[in-house]
C-alpha cells in the first residue's frame, strides 16, 4: 500500500518544521516538540525534549 500521507503534518509548518533549536543552537533540524524554554512555550528538536523530560 502507498503511504502519501506520511509527514503531511510538517508540510503545512513552516520551513517543513525544520530550523535552530533554541536550546542545543543545532541547525536544520526537525522542531517538532513543545517545551517551556525559559518561561516560554517554544519548538525543540527531539533530543532536547527528551532531555528536558528527564530532567
Amino acid at each position: 500500500m502507498s503511504k502519501a500521507h506520511r509527514g503531511t503534518g510538517i508540510r503545512k509548518e513552516k520551513n517543513h518544521a525544520r530550523g535552530t533549536c533554541p536550546v542545543c543552537s543545532r541547525e536544520a533540524v526537525k522542531l517538532l516538540y513543545e517545551a517551556q524554554v525559559d518561561g516560554v512555550a517554544k519548538k525543540v528538536c527531539k533530543q532536547c525534549s527528551a532531555k528536558i523530560k528527564n530532567a
